[in-house]
């Protein structure tokens, strides 16, 4: 038995799939999505490192340039005026210039020593020079147990607060994420370039 088969002349088009074939939808759903992805991870890439270059220039630069520094608040003992994970931004200040109700940032003088954030209730002056403070938390029922001396001629007092920044600045100490940064920042530029490289040109016959 012969079998005889079509053959197409040269130079003979295909002949296109119908109307609604899935092919056609494939494609269509293909090409929507590059196009979003397109347009998508530019801004995201931008938008990246545009909040690294302001975190950089905030927490790096600045101290360095306008001589003020960055504490992030753990706890809520002055809330709501300073949560915890917001930025407290701290200028210094002489001591002989504190005064009762400043927000100042200073080293406890018990325990570890660690650094609080407390507002001033009263304020002594020793005939030596010295100044001695006692602080309260905003959202604490009782003054500190503990009257600090401070140490030196310059305090912090507190000028402005940066809500929750703190948070991601914690989580962008994390190991993981930090390693997601190092490796994905540069594999997400890397997929912008190659999208901007490999992005057909638009004919004028496309813009119409």
């Amino acid at each position: 038995m012969t079998a005889v088969l079509p053959v197409r002349r040269p130079g003979a088009a295909r002949t296109l799939p119908p109307a609604g074939d899935p092919r056609f939808a494939i494609g269509s759903w293909a090409d929507s999505a590059v196009q979003l992805l397109g347009r998508i991870v530019p801004w995201l890439a931008r938008g990246l490192v545009g909040l690294a270059v302001l975190a950089f220039a905030v927490l790096a630069v600045g101290p360095h340039v306008l001589g003020y520094r960055t504490m992030t608040m753990l706890t809520g003992s002055m809330a709501p005026k300073i949560a915890p994970g917001d930025v407290a931004i701290v200028t210094p200040i002489a001591t002989s210039e504190i005064t009762e109700g400043m927000v100042i940032t200073y080293h406890m003088p018990v325990g570890s020593h660690a650094l609080v954030t407390h507002r001033v209730v009263s304020v002594v002056k020793g005939a030596d020079g010295s100044i001695t403070v006692q602080t309260k938390g905003d959202a604490n029922d009782a003054v500190d147990p503990w009257k600090a001396t401070l140490q030196g001629d310059t305090a912090y007092q507190v000028r402005g607060v940066i809500p929750e920044i703190g948070h991601l600045i914690e989580a962008l100490r994390t190991p993981v994420v930090s390693q997601a940064l190092l490796y994905g920042a540069p594999a997400l530029l890397a997929g912008w370039l190659l999208l901007v490289i490999w992005r057909p040109a638009r004919t004028e016959e496309d813009r119409t």
